[in-house]
């Protein structure tokens, strides 16, 4: 929005300065911006005496200032009153008669500000730090988005620590940043006892020696508490400010430990300091995963495993380029770190090292060339590959090239049928800002990088699974390597132990999923037959917009199943087609059905729809229109040659309608009182349900009636599904042409292809006694 005194500072800097060898002129559009800034602080150098003008409000211009004391009326070169008037109004308070003239008008605005920025000092003059921080882009009132506890923090701190001579006035608006995190390490500096020529804001050795001195407990109070409090406000682990370490501290203190993997003490020791004011936290701390560009030998396999490393992260692929770093995979590799049980996690990186690598266009390539890669090697479904942004993306970058390089990624793996989940690579900021754009599965996060913007001033992710803190060479002589230690969190991406699974037979199935319920009837907390599907749900379907349909699931019983010993199936031989079945999709699916039973009447439509056959649906559409580009083919026909197609590996082949398809049987069945034992042989015994999945999905859900299929159908492409629905919707169709937005008739062909190839799939089957569903 275009203000006037804005515009009268910015027409008043350009006149005056405009031919000042070095000045840079600013855009006259009455709009706040650095390069109103930045012309204003070269109009101040220039009043100083400095001939090498700079956007840069360095030393030599706070000591030119500080040569001639506060500025206030007795300054007596008008243009700098005039300059510090003008600032004030970018800033937007009201700086006076932009005269120069130093009124009551112009007193007040230096008060205000000095207030608002937590400043005990009640003077109406300009000292030349506060120059300074008038001619930043830095608020001192709460901006939108902005939390009171964050600025009440902020202003302690300047208030407390402005006097000392390194430390500048930070931003009072609420958001946790880069210069606040730096603020807040300058504040234990002095408080340990630094001199202003030795604290600098960096986590240095000094630092943290003087941390080690000060570990705290409940019962203490102080300085150290306050500045450890804004520690854990500015991670999202706490949201009270004040100096008393009380039994509510200590238990925000013991959900932050467990977040981030620290020993569970309740104690603001150093690990836990470490933790909230750097991004690697401690480098020396345990650390049980790694990664590497180096291949994995025996030798090395052994180092590995000596050293207290089960967990490694290897690359799947490589371009050819002028120098190949040979990091990919090697032939034998992944047998020789299954064998020395080690586990491995696949990463994605052909490039990414600047901005301009990163397009819609070439997530897509990336994506398909990584799953190329990771089916060569046989890696099961429901692998996560992690794609790197491997530089520090700012912001502006992750909204501009990021975040859609990540929506290609997520449409190149869906076209390729959606086999392997995504993960994200990068600062704290890149990976949770494309997992709250793309539901990124996992993030590994760089923390090893401590200068980055995007580590300074961000918690860790919540979905974090990997923490990069330290780069080591371990071993000696053929089983030397050089890796990255890396913090995994418990409970989150296991990594693979095996490849080229052909699948268990459903035999297998049964019995493994009846130990799974057994486990469940001992865990004994809540309906056993809902844990057993959260626990499936677990492995690739517990992302946020999951989360936003059906809930969170119970995670202790996701890891009371893995401490059993019970290892994970992922799929098996279906016993109608010979398909490898999706075992996690199933659970997913049925998880939506058991907690929102289908709907009665049938014209209506809910989540356990979009759980199951509505969201691959959307997805398929989805992949109908981003093929429709490049071949004009019609949606009919797009769902007669790829919909519910047997070994597809588009969005909806015939793996994931059949899980579907099972999940609505069972899933119902168990609503009205059926063990999951006894359905499970229903369906997939000998002569099971298996055989009529069709036919149960054309009569059970659509009344066996075309009017009533096309009215569901449209409701779920088109009709007003809620919010956190619609949504849902939104983020599955990935950015194509919404069905709103197509002719009816376009719309119309699409579902009767969809209507097609379910009667061609009734034809196939025999006939058979169906069970009836009781809705609702």
């Amino acid at each position: 929005m275009m203000d006037e005194k804005v515009l009268a500072a910015q027409r008043w800097v350009n006149a005056t300065y405009g031919n000042v060898s070095g000045y840079n002129r600013c855009p006259e559009n009455g709009t706040t911006g650095w390069a109103t800034m930045y012309s204003l602080t070269r109009a101040l150098q220039h009043e100083l005496g400095i001939t090498a003008l700079s956007d840069n409000f360095g030393p030599t211009t706070l000591s030119r200032l500080a040569s001639r004391g506060a500025i206030g009326p007795n300054e007596p070169k008008a243009n700098i009153r005039i300059i510090v008037q003008h600032a004030l109004f970018c800033k937007g308070y009201w700086g006076g008669d932009g005269r120069g003239t130093w009124d009551i008008l112009t007193q007040d605005a230096v008060y205000d500000l000095k207030q608002n920025a937590g400043l005990s000092d009640t003077t109406t003059v300009v000292q030349p730090k506060v120059f300074k921080a008038l001619l930043t882009m830095d608020a001192y009132v709460l901006t939108p988005g902005g939390s009171d506890v964050v600025r009440s923090i902020q202003r302690w701190l300047n208030g407390r620590f402005f006097h000392r001579s390194q430390f500048f006035l930070m931003p009072c608006d609420g958001h946790y940043s880069r210069d606040v995190q730096k603020a807040l390490i300058f504040g234990i500096q002095y408080e340990i006892g630094m001199s202003d020529d030795v604290a600098n804001g960096v986590f240095g050795p000094g630092t943290q020696a003087g941390l080690r001195e000060n570990t705290l407990a409940q019962g203490d109070s102080g300085v150290f508490v306050r500045l450890f409090r804004a520690g854990m406000v500015f991670n999202d682990a706490s949201q009270t400010f004040n100096d008393s370490f009380d039994a509510a501290l200590a238990e925000d203190v013991l959900e932050f430990q467990g977040f981030s993997q620290l020993a569970l003490n309740g104690r603001a020791d150093f690990a836990t300091w470490a933790q909230l004011l750097v991004s690697t936290g401690d480098p020396t701390r345990p650390a049980i995963g790694s990664d590497a560009i180096t291949s994995v030998t025996p030798d090395r396999a052994r180092t590995l495993i000596a050293q207290g490393y089960w967990i490694i992260g290897r690359y799947l692929d490589e371009r050819p380029s002028d120098r190949p770093l040979n990091k990919q995979i090697q032939p034998g590799e992944l047998a020789t770190i299954f064998a020395n049980d080690l586990r491995v996690f696949p990463i994605s990186q052909y490039y990414g090292g600047e901005v301009g690598y990163f397009t819609y266009a070439q997530g897509f390539t990336d994506a398909t060339e990584a799953h190329t890669a990771a089916a060569r090697y046989g890696f099961d479904a429901s692998t996560v590959i992690y794609f790197a942004v491997d530089y520090d993306a700012t912001d502006e970058e992750i909204d501009s090239h990021i975040i859609p390089y990540f929506d290609g990624v997520v449409a190149g793996l869906r076209s390729r049928g959606r086999r392997y989940r995504h993960g994200v690579y990068g600062s704290r900021n890149v990976c949770i800002r494309v997992t709250e754009a793309t539901d990124a599965r996992w993030s590994f996060v760089s923390g090893m990088s401590t200068g980055f913007s995007g580590n300074m001033g961000f918690p860790l992710p919540r979905n974090w699974a990997f923490n990069q803190i330290a780069e080591i060479s371990i071993g000696s002589g053929a089983g030397q390597i050089a890796i990255d230690r890396n913090v995994w969190r418990s409970g989150s991406d296991p990594g693979t132990a095996s490849v080229g699974n052909s699948g268990s037979s459903v035999d297998q199935f049964i019995v493994w999923l009846n130990e799974v319920y057994s486990l469940a009837l001992d865990y004994d907390r809540g309906d056993p037959a809902l844990r057993v599907m959260e626990y499936l749900r677990a492995d690739g379907y517990n992302d946020v917009a999951w989360w936003a349909l059906l809930g969170t699931i119970d995670h202790q019983f996701v890891e009371y199943v893995n401490d059993s010993g019970l290892e994970r199936m992922t799929r098996f031989r279906d016993p109608a087609a010979g398909d490898l079945y999706d075992v996690s999709h199933f659970g997913a699916s049925c998880n939506g059905v058991l907690l929102k039973g289908i709907p009665d009447p049938r014209t209506n439509f809910n989540e356990a729809d979009m759980a199951t056959w509505a969201g691959d649906l959307i997805t398929f559409y989805a992949d109908w229109r981003r093929a429709h580009g490049r071949t004009g083919v019609s949606g009919f026909e797009y769902c007669l040659d790829e919909l519910a197609k047997i070994g597809g590996e588009n969005s909806f082949a015939n793996h994931d309608m059949i899980a579907d398809i099972d999940a609505l049987e069972i899933g119902t069945a168990l609503r009205f009182g059926a063990s999951l034992p006894e359905e499970l042989q229903r369906v997939f015994g000998s002569g099971g349900q298996y055989q009529h999945r069709f036919r149960q999905l054309w009569m059970n859900r659509f009344g066996s009636e075309s009017a009533t299929f096309h009215s569901i159908v449209r409701k779920a492409l088109l009709g007003d599904l809620g919010l956190i629905m619609n949504n849902g919707r939104g983020k599955l169709l990935g950015g194509v042409t919404s069905p709103g937005d197509l002719p009816d008739d376009d719309v119309d062909d699409f579902i009767r292809g969809f209507e097609e190839v379910i009667s061609l799939r009734i034809d196939e089957e025999p006939e058979g006694r169906l069970r009836t569903w009781r809705l609702g």
